[in-house]
């Protein structure tokens, strides 16, 4: 199939007859079409009047169908991901690993071991395939249904690619598995969709990186998470998106959480022109818990408008938001996030902490945080600062033998420290080694 601009019918039901889709995943696509297109663009949040839609590629097949072999794609692919370190990072310490390529999943392995205890870990086309009953109850069901907002309408019309995990019940996976999603084209869409099933009392670690090179015209990341952490399951999702300058990052990241059920959700946001992700937990049974720890960096002609949402519904669950931002060279960065407390959430307990770290005159850094508390058996903290870097403090530090720009560094690094720090060790680095890059160029 060649590449597509505009969502239209025809294009959906073009994609869905070449992925030989079932008929409800077709009528989905089609629903939520009809939806997108009679649906305004958000009035609230960044400006979006550079994203041009109207002559955006929503499909671009990757050229190379799917491997589990690195040797068998094609040059341009491998040395892409190469320089990403996948591969390595595959034999170094993870359980399994998926390599998206523009629309299409090139690269697709688990570990023998994990299959062996019956994990599955798939291309969410290949799963749509192979447990079509599995995928049907959890798609845009319950979790994120296409109707929650303008661009869940227009990633349920054509999604492609994505991951798809399921975890038995009782088995907990000790090795961390890994998508990396590469958007590679000008003027490209991408919208890989993410479903993971953690079944009851089981574990799972899953990590997520996105690049994409500079161009001109603007591009769309448009992709969706849902995950489903059933009684007593634990899911820890880690992401590190380093879009490129002209990506409209617009994604959507929700989970539902049941009864003593725990997510735990690490994102580093560096690129992009704009990005809008808050991460949300449900918290559905008693004694779920949530906790979202994010850092996020906002240089020159960006806008980070991130947060996180949590959805207290059962009683004595817990949830802990706590973000860091970092502007610089006029970049903005925005906390929005957003806790609502059902009158059947007793005893819930609630703690926002957001600190944002402006580095020079020309950045800004906003907060926008809602909490809606509808019982009065409940603890909720929430705590924000905003401060400049000091004076004070950089005179301190030159007079003991630091350059300015090392005098810089560590202070942004003290900043992110405690969070970085819960990243998995090689993501923490990183997302460091990404911090110094942003920060270079930062004195004179």
């Amino acid at each position: 199939m060649s590449t597509v601009s505009n969502p239209t019918e025809s294009l959906v039901r073009q994609m869905s007859e070449e992925k030989k889709e079932p008929e409800w995943m077709l009528d989905k696509r089609l629903a939520a079409l009809k939806l997108y297109h009679g649906t305004p663009m958000p009035s609230w949040g960044p400006d979006l009047g550079g994203l041009d839609l109207e002559n955006m590629l929503y499909y671009v097949p990757p050229g190379a169908a799917q491997t589990d072999s690195w040797k068998e794609l094609p040059a341009e692919i491998t040395s892409t991901f190469e320089k990403l370190g996948i591969p390595k990072a595959e034999r170094d310490f993870l359980g399994g690993v998926g390599a998206q390529y523009d629309s299409g999943v090139v690269y697709h392995r688990i570990k023998k071991s994990l299959s062996d205890k019956g994990v599955i870990f798939e291309n969410m086309d290949t799963a749509l395939a192979k447990y079509p009953d599995l995928v049907e109850k959890h798609f845009m069901t319950k979790c994120v249904p296409a109707t929650d907002h303008k661009f869940t309408m227009l990633h349920g019309a054509v999604w492609s690619g994505g991951t798809f995990i399921y975890v038995p019940k009782g088995v907990k996976v000790d090795l961390p598995l890994q998508a990396y999603f590469r958007m590679n084209r000008e003027r490209s869409a991408q919208f890989e969709h993410t479903l993971i099933i953690a079944d009851e009392g089981s574990e799972i670690s899953y990590i997520e990186g996105c690049s994409a090179p500079q161009y001109n015209a603007s591009s769309l990341h448009c992709g969706c998470v849902e995950l489903w952490v059933m009684k007593d399951a634990r899911i820890q999702y880690t992401s590190i998106e380093n879009w490129s300058r002209n990506t409209y990052n617009l994604n959507t990241k929700k989970a539902l959480v049941f009864e003593d059920a725990s997510i735990q959700w690490l994102n580093g946001n560096m690129g992009s022109r704009v990005t809008m992700l808050y991460p949300s937990s449900v918290l559905l049974g008693r004694r779920a818990h949530s906790e979202s720890l994010g850092v996020v960096f906002a240089g020159k002609g960006q806008v980070q408008d991130t947060g996180s949402k949590a959805i207290h519904i059962a009683p004595e669950t817990t949830s802990i938001i706590r973000s860091k931002s970092l502007s610089k060279d006029g970049g903005t960065s925005n906390y929005r996030g957003y806790v609502k407390i059902f009158p059947s959430a007793e005893n819930a307990k609630a703690s926002v902490t957001c600190d944002a770290l402006i580095l020079d005159k020309e950045s800004a850094s906003n907060t926008y945080p809602s909490m809606k508390n509808m019982n009065a058996k409940v603890n909720i903290a929430h705590e924000a600062r905003v401060g400049r870097i000091g004076e004070e403090e950089v005179f301190y530090l030159m007079n003991r033998g630091f350059s300015e720009e090392e005098t810089l560094r560590l202070i942004v690094g003290g900043f992110v420290g405690d969070v970085v720090r819960e990243l998995p060790l090689e993501y923490a680095l990183e997302l460091n080694k990404l911090i110094e890059l942003e920060m270079e160029g930062s004195v004179g």
